[in-house]
């Protein structure tokens, strides 16, 4: 095995640490979930062993169509969900935009991989920088092409992870970030 992992699953008890740091009080959490992603189970089990780890009542709400993302920001309230971790996803991420509007439009304090999430308006993301992801594929890609044999290379994890709150989508919300979140924020949206 060869490649960049992006340690989609290894991230995930720390996306509900930090919702959960952000929110003690809520209750609930939720964490949406592609049943359709081959990586729906490991992600789901991730987040059941976090939530159980931190003493959080976690209710999985699965979305894999554009029409099921409407219905599951819907069921959030009927769960008493005071907060959602979005899984990563490659069907979330292109839909970035709507999810963000839906939280926004259901009031809900979600968390995300990526910081584009916040960059549109989402609250909190947690997860490598893309930026420095895309240049260690291309430091990879060109080993490759420089003759090295990708069965003789070894999988390479991300280096720089990124922490970023949207103190407007705070404001609109009505919460108050923590300090002790945002002094560990590697950028923060005012």
């Amino acid at each position: 095995m060869t490649g960049v992992s992006l340690l989609v699953i290894e991230l995930v008890p720390k996306r509900l640490e930090f919702v959960h740091d952000l929110l003690p009080g809520a209750g609930v959490i939720a964490g949406r979930i592609n049943p359709k992603n081959a990586n729906a189970g490991r992600n789901g089990a991730a987040l059941q062993e976090a939530a159980r780890a931190k003493g959080v009542d976690l209710r999985i709400v699965e979305a894999g169509t554009e029409g099921e993302l409407e219905t599951a920001f819907a069921s959030l309230a009927r769960l008493l969900a005071g907060a959602l971790v979005v899984g990563a996803d490659p069907f979330f991420n292109a839909r970035r935009n709507q999810i963000v509007a839906l939280a926004a439009q259901h009031s809900m304090p979600a968390i995300y991989e990526w910081r584009e999430f916040v960059d549109a308006g989402g609250l909190i993301s947690y997860g490598p920088s893309l930026p420095s992801v895309y240049r260690q594929m291309g430091a990879y890609v060109g080993r490759i092409l420089g003759g090295e044999k990708p069965a003789d290379l070894p999988v390479v994890q991300p280096t720089l992870f990124e922490l970023v709150v949207n103190l407007k989508t705070a404001k609109a919300l009505g919460l108050a970030v923590p300090p002790s979140i945002l002094a560990r924020a590697d950028d923060v949206i005012e």
